[in-house]
């Protein structure tokens, strides 16, 4: 082979490569938009608000005094803040209970052949998009003590009328209701797509072996549904961990703050109370608490091998 011939390829190869390296560069470039939106967006109000956790900044005037740990120690001081927290597990851990007993069964009752099916579904999942703003203003109408329409319809039956939130376990039970029944269609969908994707042969092979009923669901279909399982509990999880609209809505956190979670509260600290400093001490504790317990959820389920 010529010294020519060898000089060409090493040529095109040396090309080659720094094309190579010019595609890799080009594609890498398509990053940047989303690495500037999680900076501007996510990691720094993230950083800003630790900062801001350390000092006793009223959220107005521009000085602000380090102040260390004190906010966080006056965290588990504060009379409300345990029943904040009790309040924000049951939102969490209550709406998505809720929302995977009928996120599921809806999904096995849509999934059948049944005249209609996706009118239904479309109506089910028709609130997961609506604010939920808005939907805690329609739950406002219906629970409301004057004019709303449980108390009109429990009058036409002959009962009297009920102050709904003047109680304030009647309230929480409410806003986990209404806050499950707005994206429970959102369960729905998940196990819907994990039904959908399901082996059919092996459903088949456990029609032929006898399995129906209860058994087939409880022996085949839900290990089969895992990877589902494992998503639709993971997002309605976070996602009532820091329920803050339907509550201002329908409660204000009221009566007192014996319906706040720790989303509300921090926005009563920062803007009623002007103490900002604090108020970012529990968007931080709230931060980390959603952190462990889906740490822990996925690590869990991991280990029983339920995994997304």
């Amino acid at each position: 082979m010529s010294n020519k011939t060898l000089s060409s390829r090493g040529r095109q190869e040396a090309q080659s490569k720094r094309a190579g390296r010019f595609r890799g560069s080009s594609i890498n470039l398509f990053y940047l938009p989303a690495v500037i939106l999680l900076a501007v967006f996510i990691v720094y109000p993230l950083f800003s608000g630790i900062g801001l956790s350390l000092t006793n900044w009223d959220g107005y005037s521009p000085e602000k005094t380090f102040i260390g740990l004190t906010n966080f120690a006056q965290m588990f001081k504060d009379a409300n803040f345990r029943l904040i927290l009790i309040n924000t597990l049951i939102y969490g851990v209550g709406s998505t209970a809720i929302q995977q007993v009928l996120g599921l069964g809806l999904a096995l009752l849509l999934n059948s052949k049944i005249r209609g099916r996706n009118v239904f579904r479309a109506i089910i999942y028709l609130p997961a998009l609506v604010a939920p703003v808005i939907m805690g203003t329609m739950y406002y109408f219906i629970f409301q003590y004057q004019q709303g329409a449980l108390n009109t319809i429990m009058i036409g039956l002959g009962f009297e009328k009920v102050a709904w939130f003047n109680n304030p376990a009647v309230s929480v039970a409410i806003i986990t209701i209404v806050n499950s029944i707005q994206f429970v269609g959102v369960s729905m969908i998940i196990y819907l797509a994990g039904l959908q994707t399901l082996d059919q042969s092996v459903m088949e092979a456990a029609s032929l072996d006898g399995a129906s009923g209860w058994k087939k669901f409880w022996n085949i279909t839900l290990p089969m549904l895992q990877p589902a399982f494992t998503t639709s509990v993971v997002l309605n999880l976070i996602g009532g961990l820091k329920l803050f609209d339907i509550i201002k809505v329908l409660t204000n956190g009221g009566p007192g703050y014996a319906t706040n979670s720790i989303s509300t509260y921090i926005s009563s600290m920062y803007f009623d109370a002007q103490n900002a400093g604090y108020a970012s001490a529990l968007g931080v504790f709230l931060f980390i608490l959603i952190a462990i317990i889906t740490y822990l959820l996925n690590t869990g389920l991991a280990k029983l091998n339920w995994e997304a």
